[in-house]
């Protein structure tokens, strides 16, 4: 039997012991997250069978939305959509000469349908800082309302070398995590004037597969081997993980509501280093992907759909611990196991914070009406 001096002792070297990090999936969270995609890839189309094609959508003149990646794929569909059912679009986009040619075909093909589209075209380059912050700046400047924000824009380098943008961050990473956390940030002010507003988060299934180590952001320290596959998914996850922590930053009389959802697997998204036995699913593309238009419904619900801040309010009046999250036959669903660690949520939301440049009182700060300063954007030529 111990004196209690040897157990006060032995509970404070418990005490001081370093809390062990998690490495990686357990082969039982893998074999699941792999399960995950493999039933979407196959029963989507079973699953999303009691859906409209086009996704009906009603009146939205009062909308304003802003939508990233938009001239081609899941996110042209969905902006021209919106557009059509009256919202003032704003395309957020790489190459605005590219989306300047939509609206001109758009407005060329609604002619005498309808009032012209109310769309816009803005330059936005997801793989610099700089531009997601100069973007952010013009759009608050004008103290205009933005009632739906779809982070749509995303990357999946098939196949392809690792590949850093000129912030220093890989690419997947900053494409489909980090620059449109830093955008969700610094359009806050505009989301409290569309208040009820939305964040709507394109995301994927493969974020089932996912893991994220914050100590190795960029996968560069040799822990793991670099792939798309490993780049993609664990983007993915950060996503749903950032996206989690912002949710129950934002208190519920501000009005803003963050929601993932994921587009099915969506012809777009195919992945040539998956692993063959995927690879033999796409030869039956025909019947068992999506196609764009199929794969904006779950956006288009998430962004306009009167039940979805009911269901972000029921989620965190239970504290549940993680964000709402839409699956591709627009029905509430439960992100990955992963994705309901709280601890390594937390992680990603300051080492996001940090790796963007903002300060960790940012959401605070800008739901108070004060200016935040980033590191990103000041006037570099």
């Amino acid at each position: 039997m111990n004196s209690p001096s040897s157990s006060s002792s032995s509970s404070i070297t418990q005490q001081q012991q370093p809390e062990k990090r998690k490495q990686g999936l357990g082969w039982i969270e893998w074999a699941r997250g792999w399960f995950q995609v493999i039933y979407e890839m196959f029963f989507q189309r079973i699953a999303a069978s009691h859906l409209e094609n086009p996704l009906p959508l009603p009146s939205l003149n009062h909308l304003t939305c802003i939508v990233t990646g938009s001239t081609s794929g899941i996110g042209l569909q969905t902006a021209r959509q919106l557009a059509e059912t009256g919202a003032h679009v704003v395309m957020a986009v790489r190459n605005p000469k590219a989306g300047h040619d939509l609206v001109q075909k758009w407005q060329s093909e609604w002619s005498g349908v309808g009032l012209p589209l109310n769309i816009e075209v803005m330059e936005l380059n997801l793989l610099s800082l700089d531009s997601v912050v100069r973007f952010a700046e013009a759009w608050n400047a004008r103290l205009g309302p933005l009632h739906v924000l779809i982070n749509n824009a995303g990357v999946f380098s098939l196949g392809e070398p690792q590949r850093f943008s000129k912030d220093g961050y890989e690419e997947h990473m900053q494409v489909n995590h980090l620059a449109p956390a830093l955008l969700s940030v610094l359009l806050l002010p505009s989301l409290i004037r569309g208040s009820p507003s939305r964040i709507v988060n394109v995301n994927s299934i493969m974020h089932a597969v996912g893991f994220v180590d914050t100590e190795d952001m960029n996968v560069t320290t040799g822990k793991r081997k670099f792939s798309s596959l490993v780049g993609y998914s664990s983007s993915k996850l950060a996503q749903i993980m950032f996206s989690t922590i912002l949710q129950k930053r934002l208190p519920a009389e501000a009005g803003i509501n963050v929601v993932c959802v994921s587009p099915g697997i969506v012809h777009t998204n195919v992945a040539r280093d998956l692993p063959g036995f995927l690879q033999a699913g796409y030869r039956l593309i025909p019947y068992f992907i999506f196609d764009a238009q199929e794969g904006s419904r779950s956006s288009l619900f998430a962004a306009t759909d009167p039940q979805v801040p009911e269901y972000c309010e029921m989620l965190r009046a239970d504290d549940w611990p993680v964000c709402a999250y839409i699956s591709h036959d627009c029905r509430p669903t439960n992100a990955s196991e992963e994705a309901h660690n709280m601890v390594t949520s937390h992680r990603v939301w300051e080492k996001t914070l940090e790796m963007t440049g903002l300060p960790a009182d940012a959401v605070e700060k800008l739901l108070e009406g004060e200016e935040v300063q980033c590191r990103y954007g000041l006037k570099q030529e």
